[in-house]
């Protein structure tokens, strides 16, 4: 973020500045700024946007000659108020298309709850924005939301990423790297085209599935150690190796099942992990464990009620 200078020293906006300090500034928009360009061109990123507007009261863009404040410094990092704490909810989905599985979610459905996302104030931000909110580097939007996929099947390519893209939403895709190209998993050109979007992240979820919580038949401490390593090593190596030149890194991790123990967190320490996922629901305060988030698990039962309730951003003080 640049440090506040004399008007004429901020490119591009010569006119614009009407007045400076350490934590603002107050500008003159001009006929046809809009927030995201103001936000690109004073607090070099065009995401910020909801700063100035959460700042100004505003609910649509800016008129041009009305002052506007444009805050340096977020106002509310912690997102604490008099009232309760801010709160992340991860939701998470698995297959998309037709039938009775409750871990299907039928398109129509989806699309129907990203509406709603749309339509109700909701801001949908990538985990790793919550990430850098957990580390105290980044204010996010009151009622901000991750979005998340498990396993890598074929259908969140042919059902869900249209209505990502639809709404311009991001979202984080788990892959267990024994599953990639097999029965109704995605396939590596699906894999790069997810990739080349710039929407959807492409993370970890182990390499075989297998719940590493539970030990395997005659399975010995270092036997038991050792897989636990291969499972979080195998997903990074793959995906990053196959996609590194379409810039993709893998430092987040989703539990299969969602389960996790002291053996499996310290692996994920040596790993160099910086996310690990449950399936634990609820939303993320400001100090939660970046390696035990909680995740909303969305199922194909749910109507949108449903969904409505379990989209926690805020939590009243005092409440565990």
């Amino acid at each position: 973020m640049p440090a506040p200078v004399a008007d004429a020293a901020w490119p591009g906006a010569a006119g614009d500045v009407i007045g400076s300090g350490e934590r603002l500034l107050v500008v003159l928009p001009r006929p046809g700024d809009t927030l995201q360009g103001l936000a690109a061109r004073f607090l070099g990123d065009a995401g910020n946007a909801w700063q100035i507007a959460e700042s100004n009261g505003l609910s649509g863009e800016p008129v041009a000659g009305r002052p506007l404040v444009v805050p340096l410094v977020p106002r509310n990092p912690l997102g604490i108020t008099a009232t309760g704490m801010q709160t992340v909810t991860v939701l998470c989905y698995h297959r998309f298309g037709a039938g009775n599985s409750k871990m299907v979610v039928s398109p129509a459905r989806f699309e129907e709850q990203m509406a709603y996302l749309a339509d109700n104030g909701y801001h949908v931000v990538r985990l790793a924005d919550l990430q850098a909110f957990l580390a105290g580097e980044r204010a996010l939007p009151a009622r901000s939301v991750v979005i998340t996929f498990d396993d890598g099947y074929e259908s969140v390519h042919r059902h869900a990423f249209p209505v990502l893209k639809k709404f311009n939403f991001p979202a984080t895709l788990f892959a267990y790297s024994d599953f990639i190209g097999a029965r109704d998993a995605l396939s590596w050109p699906q894999f790069e085209e997810l990739a080349r979007s710039g929407l959807v992240d492409l993370q970890a979820h182990s390499k075989t599935h297998r719940n590493l919580t539970e030990r395997k038949t005659g399975e010995g401490d270092e036997a038991y150690r050792k897989q636990i390593d291969l499972e979080l090593q195998t997903p990074r190596a793959v995906l990053e190796n196959r996609l590194a030149p379409l810039g993709v890194q893998v430092r987040q991790f989703a539990y299969p099942f969602g389960s996790a123990n002291e053996a499996v967190l310290d692996a994920m320490q040596r790993a160099d992990y910086e996310l690990g996922l449950t399936v634990t629901a609820g939303g993320n305060a400001f100090f939660a464990a970046p390696l035990m988030l909680r995740r909303t698990m969305i199922y194909g039962d749910h109507t949108l009620a449903d969904f409505q309730a379990r989209l926690q951003v805020q939590r009243p003080l005092g409440r565990p």
